[in-house]
């Protein structure tokens, strides 16, 4: 029998002309408080969290639930406090120091057989760590969530990989928080980059939401008919 691979739920919040960031040295902040405690009601519904590791180096995040309370709903369930935390590198450059690895529960990299040693080596003790292959397979990540129990996992960006999993046709649901904010910028990232997508401009994702969050709109979509 086949482990059901989980559920994907892309989340990022971004101006409203597309952008998740500027480039400036400091992290734009498009969320407003009411939004944080959103994505965090989110973090703590979801059994594992990913960013990929371009996005880890440049905002070094600790990637955690934040509310006690959501914490403890989870031990009462039956599930660790913190969700699992998972990045993809397909160079293998991750700096041991980063937050990510010295908070929350377990974590998990993703990288290719080139870089398996290397990451092994400098993250001994930190990460488990598991090679797809001569690439990064999606796929194959995918399964082996499902093969740990993940139902539901939490994408965090960053934007290249928010279009491999969408130009891939793996994302069940996407989280787009707009704020209302201009940058106009072409060097700074945007939520999706150019990609030969499924369907292309002539296919509709389903609406699932929208709700004025605060100064903020949330827009969740499904891409395509799960039923």
């Amino acid at each position: 029998m086949t482990t059901p691979r989980p559920y994907v739920l892309l989340s990022a919040a971004m101006s409203v002309d597309g952008y998740l960031d500027d480039t400036s040295a400091d992290r734009l902040l498009l969320s407003n408080a009411d939004d944080f405690d959103r994505v965090d009601q989110v973090r703590a519904e979801s059994d594992a969290i990913l960013i990929g590791a371009t996005t880890m180096r440049k905002d070094n995040p600790r990637l955690l639930v934040n509310s006690a309370d959501r914490r403890s709903k989870r031990v009462a369930d039956g599930k660790p406090e913190y969700p699992l935390k998972v990045t993809v590198t397909a160079s293998g450059d991750l700096d041991p120091s980063l937050k990510f690895w010295h908070h929350g529960g377990e974590k998990l990299v993703f990288t290719t057989d080139s870089a398996l040693d290397a990451v092994q080596t400098n993250l001994a003790g930190l990460a488990d760590v598991v090679s797809t292959g001569p690439a990064l397979d999606w796929h194959a990540i995918l399964d082996e969530l499902g093969r740990r129990g993940v139902g539901q996992l939490m994408v965090e960006g960053g934007a290249t990989v928010h279009t491999q999993l969408m130009a891939a046709d793996l994302a069940d649901e996407v989280h787009l928080a707009v704020a209302p904010l201009l940058v106009g910028d072409p060097a700074a990232p945007k939520f999706l980059g150019a990609a030969t997508y499924p369907g292309g401009s002539t296919a509709r994702m389903k609406l699932l939401e929208a709700r004025a969050v605060g100064d903020v709109v949330l827009l969740r979509y499904a891409p395509k008919d799960r039923t």
